[in-house]
């Protein structure tokens, strides 16, 4: 009988052994990190190139939308301060729009200079760049780390694209590494216990740093957190009664959990945290969930196939049928929702829908009606033409 019991586990330990490091590995960082490789890959800006010097709709029209903005224009002057100071809803503003801004006109002139091979567009972007990674040394007041998530999620999107296509020299680079490893991540990388779409744009910025300056510590991290906030985010009716919950943030009570999800007592599929706030910050965290798992699927890991994509999934058909007109029943905010998701739908719809070919009725209907879907200016820009109905 010992010798049985010990062949068992024996038997049991191999079976772990061999099994452990698989799991293990199941949110770890790639060995080797794909550049480009934040929220759009190679092959998904070659599919777009290739559409608009065809002429092909909808992504010349958003092409266009792009080139005619404020952001693609190569007379910018960046306004680039030491101390970026924002209070609650960016007053005081102190540099707040300014940092947003040249963030993502950073990462339009990179596309721009993607789709055109121009270079007065990548040494724009360049410029940018040099220009903040030169004076910035931190981000101050209540929404310091919002903020930090904002410009943070533009700026490494337009630097892999500059480090890893442009054909010249980008002689700062390191220095906008530093920035990058300095400034912006540590104020992001802890996460945040205020309303979700904090944490997940923080984790969005904190995981495209992690790329760009292949940083496997903190991609892990940035992805651990990103995971347990999207599960506190999204409710799906496998969760329980109530909504999971972040454990940092001590919710440990039904009034509390109600309280947070902005008093909503009654809990379906799809319905977020902040549904009940608004649409618009609700749309702030759908998007980043989408980025996230965007990035992490170039990175070698797909995490629509996992609860995160079904989260997903439900908070985009929930809210788009809202947003396309549909009657607010009584027990759902008190039969009023506050509208404007914003264009916010494409990365997550073509993912799901074209990649995985689940139907998505109300999210296709809302997507298509917004094309092309422009920019937030915020930290969302130009996805009709990077992600619509991409194959890739």
């Amino acid at each position: 009988m010992r010798r049985t019991a010990l062949l068992a586990t024996v038997t049991a330990l191999v079976a772990g052994a061999l099994v452990w490091p698989a799991a293990r590995q199941a949110d770890a960082a790639p060995v080797t990190f794909a550049h480009p490789g934040v929220t759009v890959s190679k092959s998904q800006l070659d599919f777009a190139r290739t559409q608009v010097n065809a002429g092909a709709q909808p992504w010349k029209a958003a092409y266009d939308q792009m080139m005619a903005s404020k952001y693609a224009d190569l007379n910018r002057v960046p306004k680039p301060r030491a101390t970026v100071e924002c209070g609650s809803y960016s007053n005081p503003n102190y540099g707040c729009t300014d940092e947003r801004e040249d963030a993502m006109a950073a990462y339009t002139d990179a596309l721009a200079w993607y789709i055109t091979r121009d270079d007065r567009y990548a040494k724009k972007s360049i410029a940018l760049m040099d220009a903040w990674s030169a004076v910035i040394k931190e981000h101050t007041n209540s929404n310091a780390p919002l903020q930090t998530g904002w410009a943070g999620s533009s700026w490494p999107k337009a630097a892999e694209l500059i480090k890893y296509t442009y054909t010249g020299t980008w002689a700062n680079s390191g220095r906008f590494a530093t920035m990058l490893r300095t400034v912006y991540l540590p104020e992001v990388i802890n996460g945040s216990n205020s309303n979700g779409n904090w944490e997940l744009s923080m984790m969005e910025a904190a995981v495209g740093i992690s790329v760009f300056l292949e940083d496997r510590t903190s991609y892990d991290k940035a992805i651990a957190k990103f995971r347990t906030r999207t599960a506190a985010y999204v409710y799906l009716s496998s969760d329980g009664a109530l909504p999971k919950t972040v454990p940092s943030q001590n919710l440990d009570t039904t009034a509390k959990i109600v309280n947070y999800w902005q008093g909503q007592s009654t809990f379906v599929t799809g319905l977020t945290q902040e549904t009940c706030r608004d649409f618009t910050h609700t749309g702030y965290g759908i998007s980043a969930i989408s980025h996230i798992a965007e990035t992490s699927r170039i990175q070698g890991e797909d995490l629509y196939g996992t609860d995160v994509g079904e989260r997903l999934r439900q908070a985009l058909g929930f809210q788009s049928k809202y947003q396309l007109g549909e009657a607010v029943p009584s027990w759902l905010c008190g039969g009023s929702l506050t509208l404007g998701l914003g264009p916010v739908t494409e990365t997550g719809y073509n993912a799901l829908h074209n990649r995985l070919g689940i139907a998505m009725t109300n999210t296709q209907k809302l997507t298509e009606q917004n094309r092309p879907s422009g920019s937030n200016n915020l930290f969302v820009a130009w996805e009709t033409l990077t992600d619509g109905d991409n194959p890739n």
